[in-house]
């Protein structure tokens, strides 16, 4: 294949790469979810411990763990996307956004590009490397 073939081409191969924007955003959002849950694969919390489940930040670590992983599988892509643009939305607001308004001093960056992402594949769907795409929907 040509340089001009794979530039002409590359187009082509945005259902995949969607898919792939799902998979890897996924992979590592869930990271931050199972390391508050389980320490896993490090802890992040302050003293080195895992949060309470039934508090604001257990909720948040549950949904970034369980909602990661239907995200990575392709599994109701749409509904849990748009939750969790909603759960990153508050976290940005929350935690980062009343100590000031650039994102890489607030330390909000991540919250609001996974806010942005979660936000596209509730509208564009999972891409044809997922269960939905197996299941027709």
């Amino acid at each position: 294949m040509t340089a001009s073939n794979l530039v002409r081409n590359w187009p082509t191969r945005a259902p995949q790469l969607l898919s792939v924007l799902r998979i890897v955003a996924a992979f590592v959002f869930m990271q931050f979810g199972t390391a508050k849950l389980f320490a896993f694969p490090g802890a992040i919390m302050p003293g080195g411990g895992t949060v309470p489940v039934a508090s604001l930040l257990g909720v948040a670590g549950t949904l970034e763990a369980f909602g990661g992983l239907l995200l990575l599988l392709g599994l109701f892509t749409r509904p849990v996307a748009f939750l969790l643009a909603g759960e990153m939305a508050v976290a940005y607001f929350m935690g980062h956004g009343s100590h000031g308004f650039w994102t890489v001093l607030n330390q909000g960056t991540p919250a609001v590009i996974y806010c942005f992402v979660w936000l596209y594949l509730s509208a564009a769907g999972a891409g044809p490397w997922s269960l939905d795409a197996k299941r027709g929907t």
